[in-house]
């Protein structure tokens, strides 16, 4: 061991992180041998039918390896930093953590804070990247590992690796997928410490991420088929996507793009090849659906008990009633 390295055994390394994408990152670094003095995660949230307080993926994982949790509303105080301060950690490591970290926690670890971001920088800055890529038809994705600055996804890069993106993945697959190498590759990272060489991220090609708002849900059907097809796929699990025709909401799951032509959102057939909707281009064939307070169904199973009218036609986003 040399001077400048310090061993998995020894290095002391922090996490901050919450949902799923960021436990499958713990997981590795706790796999690979290295301490975890803390983590810290967001605080816990109201989540399900009955709206209990339920804790992240990340704080459930570093309490069944009986690793400290901090869940501070902010960081913005030495006070709100004084766990994370005591537990002196070498390096912290940042994944989907949700918030923002001050000047003061980026200076704190010696070797920095080390950011697990699920796009090519500088790519899909921003909280949304997964959703992002598939909705704007990317042919790939990937990770970079990223030296955190106070800008928003702005720092140097470390490694960046590229993942396909198929053509019928869903954000919910390809998520997965990204989790599982956002995982090797900050291993890697970590046993490569302090030898990697930090890359300026490129000028060109920056774009941003916003977030997922629910509105977004409700297709617009004056858009065309393809890019209606591929919204769909990136709001898969959430939020879905949506459409309503008769005072009747449904969410749509899977669906393909075709040719063929009508007044966007009037339905051209409801049958067991699917429910074929017109677009602004083309002709939207949705597969998989669901009615409210349902589950997910093959369309010719919902048509059975969901009988809709040929000529009908789906509301535009401005036309929706009040929610």
């Amino acid at each position: 061991m040399t001077p400048d390295r310090i061993h998995s055994s020894t290095m002391k390394v922090a996490f901050a992180g919450t949902p799923e994408f960021a436990a499958v990152a713990l997981e590795a670094i706790l796999a690979a041998g290295y301490s975890v003095p803390i983590v810290l995660t967001q605080p816990d949230r109201p989540a399900g039918r009955g709206m209990r307080l339920q804790a992240s993926p990340v704080k459930t994982l570093a309490l069944a390896h009986g690793i400290p949790v901090d869940q501070p509303e902010r960081l913005r105080t030495s006070e709100q930093r004084a766990a994370l301060a005591a537990a002196a950690p070498d390096v912290l490591v940042v994944a989907a953590y949700g918030l923002i970290l001050p000047q003061a926690v980026l200076d704190l670890p010696p070797r920095g804070c080390l950011n697990i971001h699920a796009s090519l920088l500088p790519r899909w800055r921003g909280a949304a990247p997964i959703h992002r890529a598939i909705e704007a038809g990317d042919s790939q994705t990937g990770i970079t590992i990223m030296q955190m600055d106070a800008g928003l996804d702005t720092g140097p890069m470390l490694l960046r690796r590229a993942l396909a993106i198929a053509a019928d993945d869903t954000t919910g697959r390809l998520h997965d997928r990204l989790g599982q190498l956002g995982g090797r590759m900050i291993v890697e990272a970590l046993a490569a410490l302090p030898g990697l060489s930090p890359e300026p991220q490129p000028q060109d090609g920056v774009t941003y991420a916003a977030k997922i708002s629910r509105a977004e849900a409700f297709l617009d059907w004056r858009r065309p088929a393809v890019e209606l097809e591929r919204r769909i796929r990136a709001f898969d699990p959430f939020p879905g996507a949506v459409g309503v025709v008769d005072g009747l909401t449904l969410k749509f799951w899977s669906a393909r793009a075709e040719s063929g032509w009508g007044e966007p959102g009037t339905i051209l057939g409801a049958d067991e090849a699917g429910l074929r909707l017109a677009c602004g281009e083309g002709v939207l064939t949705i597969t998989v659906g669901q009615r409210p307070g349902g589950r997910r169904q093959p369309i010719a199973e919902l048509l059975k008990t969901l009988p809709l009218s040929l000529g009908a036609r789906f509301c535009l986003p401005e036309n929706l009633p009040p929610h």
